[in-house]
């Protein structure tokens, strides 16, 4: 099946007096960090522009933050393929679309598989929120809190064949407060998530992004 066409047309050339770095966000929720870059991007002096957004499904949020604020979107849902291997090469077609210079899997909940990351090699980034390698997977935030954890936070970094085990690129530790539950926890973290994301995708735009077995450097 091939891959679905983005609705709306990717970004013209824009007339511009620096040069921008073009980012293709992958959401499968509410989009709080896409919210965030979005923000970011209409700065001056910001490096990075979203020129795509990605969705897993339909109804993710973020979709309609990208459509109101005139990114062009497509969605590339699991279902809409007879297998896996199929939805990851329409996946990366479906990215390769915009000509990113990076990726970012920000709140996407789906494992690249090797289509995605062969054609954009060491350009994946992803957002987490833990200390990894403390509390990989999709419960984070609760894992953390049921070990007991003093300190937990939020990292970024390289998106390789595992869960959450890519090279690390920068990391913020949050406190865990007393009578912290789930819920107030992970705001707490999503705000540094956002303000990290933000800062060090900008950085990797501007610098460049070089990986070396577990060894990131930005710049």
């Amino acid at each position: 099946m091939a891959a679905p066409a983005p609705h709306g047309t990717p970004d013209a050339p824009r007339p511009a007096t620096r040069a921008t770095g073009r980012l293709v966000v992958l959401v499968s929720g509410g989009g709080s960090n896409l919210a965030a870059l979005l923000a970011a991007h209409e700065g001056p002096a910001y490096p990075g522009r979203v020129v795509g957004v990605v969705a897993d499904r339909a109804s993710a949020g973020g979709l309609d933050l990208a459509r109101a604020a005139g990114i062009p979107t497509a969605v590339v849902a699991p279902g809409d393929f007879d297998d896996r291997a199929a939805w990851d090469r329409a996946l990366a077609e479906s990215i390769a679309v915009f000509r990113p210079d990076l990726v970012v899997s920000a709140g996407f909940m789906r494992i690249l598989g090797a289509a995605v990351l062969d054609r954009f090699p060491g350009r994946v980034v992803n957002t987490h929120p833990a200390l990894l390698p403390s509390f990989p997977g999709a419960h984070a935030v609760r894992d953390a809190l049921a070990f007991g954890a003093k300190v937990t936070g939020c990292t970024l970094h390289v998106v390789d064949a595992g869960v959450d085990t890519g090279p690390v690129i920068a990391q913020v530790a949050v406190p865990v407060e007393p009578g912290d539950d789930e819920a107030t926890l992970h705001e707490r973290i999503k705000v540094a998530e956002r303000r990290l994301l933000v800062d060090w995708v900008g950085r990797i735009v501007a610098g460049g992004l070089t990986v070396e077995g577990r060894s990131v450097t930005v710049g």
